[in-house]
């Protein structure tokens, strides 16, 4: 034995705020991904997977270089220099709408039509974690790009809307929704003037943070959680008294249209999101059972984002949800699934005879069965308890008699008072529907 070998290694530990999904909780992501892509592909919308690193630059141009992201919380670094001396930078990506946008710019994936499309997948920002925010985080996201209309930010809300009901949120007792609209360039930059003025005359009453973004980026002032500011927040210029007609046309389209649906929302005139890319219609999907973490799905039109990272200029709407985030508020209001549970568990005492069970279990899995075999052998006691434990509603047992006789004892485990019965191993698949309906 090495010195090496002799000295115990310290154990390696994940990464704080980037953590492991065991399978008892990774049951419940595939079940909210199977919830999701479900209603998804209802309303059309086709699956885009893109790279986890990004050209800085990507975010840079596409969130804002003044926003908390780029500034504070992007993980990016300068990869090695190629034989020339040239490095990339690059960044692990802290959303994926710019690079969705980039994907279908670069692949003239908009050149004949528009493009209805949704993703899963981690995002990075390094910021401090806590429930419901993590370094390492995943996202399901849609983005329909080229679609000018009021008509399609009201689908995507309402498929929002679905996919919240669907999962068993209640509009109004466990989420609510709110609307605002930012307007075009020259309204927000009406508004962000007085807005500039409004807050130089309570400029003793800004935090730090707050003062800091006074001349770079006022909206998000609005945006504080300080509770000190709130009364001043509120009191500020909104920016929907200084929309013109055509974007007061386009929100009124799309209320008409929720309203009609019979969707319930508020207008919030401080919502304005944390990216710079939004115009016009922004939402969000709030929550008071998850303590600080309130937003639990957001988004809005983006119509500028295609011509700012370099394709021909293209109308866009979309959204994001977290996906630890939502699991939370699952759980926190009793609609999670539990976890799986195989409806059989085989118990087979001898290796004698295996080959054919091991037939038989491939028969029901094929009729759509699912089966656990219990590893190597043991005794009966040993095998029953880990097939108890198992959660399965039959056990069957392939005894050296059994199986002799070419048969498998079946024995509910669930149902109270249910009597052990026999079945033949040659015919399994005639009789799975007796495992599967029960």
């Amino acid at each position: 034995m090495t010195e090496v070998q002799a000295k115990k290694l310290p154990q390696l530990q994940a990464v704080k705020g980037m953590n492991d999904i065991l399978p008892a909780e990774s049951a419940r992501w595939e079940w909210l991904e199977a919830k999701m892509r479900n209603v998804l592909q209802r309303y059309g919308y086709a699956n885009v997977r893109t790279p986890i690193v990004e050209p800085t630059a990507l975010f840079v141009r596409g969130i804002g270089e003044v926003t908390d992201i780029v500034e504070k919380e992007m993980y990016a670094f300068e990869d090695r220099a190629d034989k020339h001396g040239q490095a990339e930078h690059l960044a692990l990506r802290p959303e994926m709408t710019a690079g969705v946008v980039r994907a279908m710019i670069e692949h003239s994936y908009l050149r004949d039509s528009g493009r209805r499309l949704y993703y899963f997948g981690p995002m990075f920002r390094r910021e401090k974690p806590q429930k419901g925010r993590y370094r390492q985080f995943h996202q399901m996201g849609v983005e329909a790009l080229g679609f000018a209309g009021p008509d399609v930010d009201a689908e995507v809300i309402l498929m929002g809307s679905r996919l919240l009901r669907e999962l068993g949120l209640v509009d109004g007792e466990h989420v609510r929704l709110e609307l605002n609209c930012l307007g075009e360039v020259a309204e927000r930059r009406a508004h962000r003037e007085a807005l500039i003025a409004y807050l130089e005359q309570h400029k003793e009453l800004l935090d730090e943070d707050s003062q800091r973004r006074l001349y770079t980026n006022p909206l998000r002032v609005l945006d504080t959680k300080n509770p000190a500011l709130q009364a001043m927040a509120n009191a500020a210029p909104k920016l929907l008294d200084f929309l013109g007609e055509a974007s007061l046309a386009h929100f009124n389209g799309v209320r008409a249209i929720l309203d009609a649906a019979g969707v319930a929302y508020q207008i919030n005139p401080r919502l304005v999101r944390g990216l710079d890319y939004y115009n016009l219609t922004v939402f969000e999907w709030v929550t008071d059972k998850l303590g600080s973490q309130g937003t639990v799905c957001g988004g809005g039109r983006y119509d500028g984002l295609i011509e700012q990272l370099g394709g021909k200029a293209a109308p866009a709407v979309g959204f994001g949800m977290g996906m630890e985030r939502m699991l939370l508020l699952l759980e926190e209001v009793g609609v999670l699934p539990s976890a799986p549970v195989p409806q059989a568990y085989a118990i087979v005492p001898s290796v004698k005879g295996l080959p054919q069970v091991m037939v038989t279990l491939e028969a029901l899995r094929a009729a759509g069965v699912s089966v656990v075999l219990h590893p190597g052998q043991s005794s009966m006691k040993s095998q029953f308890k880990k097939a108890d434990a198992s959660g399965a509603a039959f056990a069957l047992i392939f005894g050296e008699d059994e199986v002799a006789q070419g048969q498998v004892a079946v024995k509910p485990l669930r149902a109270e008072g249910a009597e052990q019965f026999i079945r033949p191993m040659a015919d399994a698949s005639a009789w799975a529907a007796e495992l599967l309906n029960a």
